[in-house]
Formats: structure tokens, C-alpha cells, sequence
């Protein structure tokens, strides 16, 4: 079972012998590289880690899974990113450990984890926790990861744009939950039952248009979710992502 917190974009996976605050697309660092881009914005570092340890707080969670995308370059991570990294793992690991899931912007994550115990650096298949299975989205989940009752995946920051009266629109994070089409892993013996595609922890990072025609990014998406709804972060339910 995987519980959003109500208004955060964070959830708390039930895996049986342990609880699970997890974070998908966290993107330490993002400030480095939009200003490469010609973006000036001011570090948010703080602001996202005092966030996280908030959570980890008020869910009492034994464990932090961060389902991929925890640093934001692609390669080495360095510099004010690297800073930012080490400063949260180690002040997480001081509370509970950390499994990081491998994301796509995570190629050389293991050479700032390797040097903070307790925390498991895992490869893009994922990794299953109880019943449930946890991937980062870009690549395809392990048969056993995929097989997992619940399978919590990320990599899209799944975004609707919602329409006033006037005209006027807004831009809001959700999740979209549904069952599993086994349609969308054809070469797969077993699937689970229940999806959960989690929205960016980071409110910097763009996103998937799920209510429009973007197309989503991982190989298992669409077709793997099966009547897949949309929530907003208060637990709002909007319905079928692909008429909100």
C-alpha cells in the first residue's frame, strides 16, 4: 500500500516490516543547470532539504526511498550539486537509511553515496521493498520489481493544466494511480496489481502534460496503467487523466 501526504508531493509505502517515505525527482542541483540554460534563480537547496526532513518528521518513516532522479546532472555530480547531495544524505542518515533507485539524471550518484553509510544505491530496474516494487521510470522494472502488488514509478513529474471560466489556466502537480495493464509488459509472465506514477518533489522541474498530448516518457506508459486516474496533492480526485 502507498499513501500520499496529504498537500506534499510525497507518499508513505506500507512495506511490511518497515514504512517508506518516498520522493521521486528531487533534482539536487536543478538551480546549476537551469542557469547554464540562462535561467537565474537562487539556490533552493535549503528549502528542499528542510522540506524533506519536515516529512520524514511528521510521517515517522523508517526509511527514505527516492525513486530516482535524486541528482539533477547526468554525469559526475559536482560542485554546488555535489554540496547539496552530501548535505542531505547525511542529514537523512542521521534519522533513518536511504535506498536511491537509479534514475536517468543519476549515472555517477554512487560516488557521493558511496562515502555516507547506510545509504544502498540500487540500478534502474529497481528494487522491491515488501509488496512493493519501486523503479525510477526510464528504463524497464525488473520481473520481480514489476510483480510487486504495488509498483511506485516516477520519471515523468506527471502534470495537468487546468482551465477557468475565463480562460485562465494553472498548472498543477498530480498523481496518477490505476491498475496494471499486463498489455503494457508483454514480455513479463507476471504483473501486480496496482500502479502509482508519483508526481516531482521538486517544484522546479517541468513535467509530462498528462491531460494533454505531451506523450509520457517511459517505455511502460501509457499502456501499462490501466484506468489510470488523476489526483491533485490535496487528494483532490480529478478522474481519467486523459479527459481532466
Amino acid at each position: 500500500m502507498l499513501d500520499p501526504v496529504p498537500d506534499r508531493p510525497a507518499a508513505v509505502a506500507d512495506c511490511g516490516s518497515e514504512r517508506a517515505l518516498v520522493v521521486a525527482d528531487y533534482h539536487a542541483g536543478i538551480e546549476v543547470g537551469l542557469r547554464r540554460d540562462g535561467v537565474e534563480l537562487r539556490s533552493n537547496a535549503e528549502t528542499r532539504r528542510e522540506r524533506l526532513l519536515r516529512l520524514l518528521v511528521e510521517t515517522d518513516a523508517d526509511r527514505v526511498v527516492f525513486l530516482g532522479d535524486l541528482a539533477d546532472a547526468i554525469g559526475d555530480p559536482t560542485g554546488a550539486e555535489r554540496i547539496e547531495l552530501e548535505t542531505l544524505l547525511k542529514s537523512v542518515t542521521e534519522r533513518v537509511p536511504v535506498t536511491i533507485t537509479k534514475g536517468n539524471h543519476d549515472g555517477n550518484i554512487e560516488t557521493v553515496a558511496d562515502g555516507i553509510a547506510d545509504v544502498t544505491v540500487v540500478d534502474g530496474p529497481g528494487t522491491r521493498i515488501g509488496d512493493v516494487g519501486f523503479c525510477h521510470g526510464h528504463t524497464w522494472p525488473t520481473e520481480e520489481v514489476a510483480a510487486a502488488p504495488t509498483l511506485c514509478t516516477a520519471h515523468e513529474h506527471p502534470l495537468v493544466r487546468l482551465e477557468d471560466e475565463v480562460g485562465g489556466s494553472r498548472t498543477e502537480r498530480v498523481w496518477l494511480r490505476g491498475g496494471i495493464d499486463s498489455g503494457g509488459f508483454p514480455d513479463y509472465d507476471e504483473v501486480g496489481d496496482r500502479m502509482v506514477v508519483c508526481p516531482a518533489f521538486n517544484d522546479r522541474s517541468g513535467g509530462t502534460f498528462v491531460n494533454e498530448s505531451d506523450g509520457f516518457l517511459s517505455p511502460f506508459l501509457p499502456d501499462g496503467l490501466a484506468d489510470g486516474e488523476a489526483y491533485l496533492l490535496d487528494g483532490t480526485r480529478l478522474g481519467d487523466y486523459r479527459r481532466v
